[in-house]
């Protein structure tokens, strides 16, 4: 079972900008797709950022031109970062990846890391 630990959440103002780090202990080539999801209180689940094992990126609609995912396939590590911070960004911030041969959802997640942002 692949391991999924996300870092770097926290409180932030309006404005600010952070970097979600997550670290998983598996190869990097069994992944055809890597992304972060988030979630706030009482919402369903929104998908934030997705990066394919080629490098191909896209972002939700609530984040594009804001967010920038990348990874590190020797690192085992993909980045969110996330710049003009607003308050409706606040939310547990969950990364998953999707293994190669699956199409469509994800199969691993992290247990999330909470970001709040304040006014």
């Amino acid at each position: 079972q692949v391991q999924l630990v996300e870092s770097g959440g926290g409180l932030r103002q309006a404005g600010e900008s952070l970097t979600l780090s997550c670290v998983h202990d598996g190869s990097s080539f069994n992944f055809n797709a890597m992304g972060w999801y988030r979630q706030a209180p009482g919402k369903e689940r929104e998908f934030v950022a997705r990066i394919s094992i080629g490098g191909d990126t896209d972002y939700g609609a609530s984040v594009t031109g804001r967010a920038t995912i990348s990874s590190d396939v020797a690192k085992n590590t993909i980045w969110l970062q996330m710049n003009s911070l607003k308050p409706e960004d606040s939310a547990v911030y969950f990364c998953a990846a999707r293994s190669v041969g699956r199409y469509g959802d994800m199969d691993y997640w992290g247990k999330g890391t909470l970001v709040t942002v304040s006014s």
